[in-house]
């Protein structure tokens, strides 16, 4: 099955939702594993795509100098 491709704006945006919600006390055993898988390979997304942007801006950036 194909993964929907999923923003950083959207991934942080989960990721605070379900730290809300531990924060909060809203999960049982069962949902709190699942959802901090699900946090972790959001925060992976996010770092991804962190790097991913730092290594077009330094790209560019070395562009510009030359």
């Amino acid at each position: 099955m194909a993964r929907k491709k999923i923003s950083y704006t959207e991934a942080r945006e989960s990721i605070s939702a379900i730290i809300q919600k531990i924060e909060n006390e809203e999960l049982d055993v069962d949902e709190l594993s699942e959802q901090l898988r699900k946090a972790s390979g959001l925060i992976k997304i996010c770092e991804d795509k962190l790097s991913h942007a730092e290594s077009e801006v330094d790209k560019i950036l070395k562009n510009m100098g030359e």
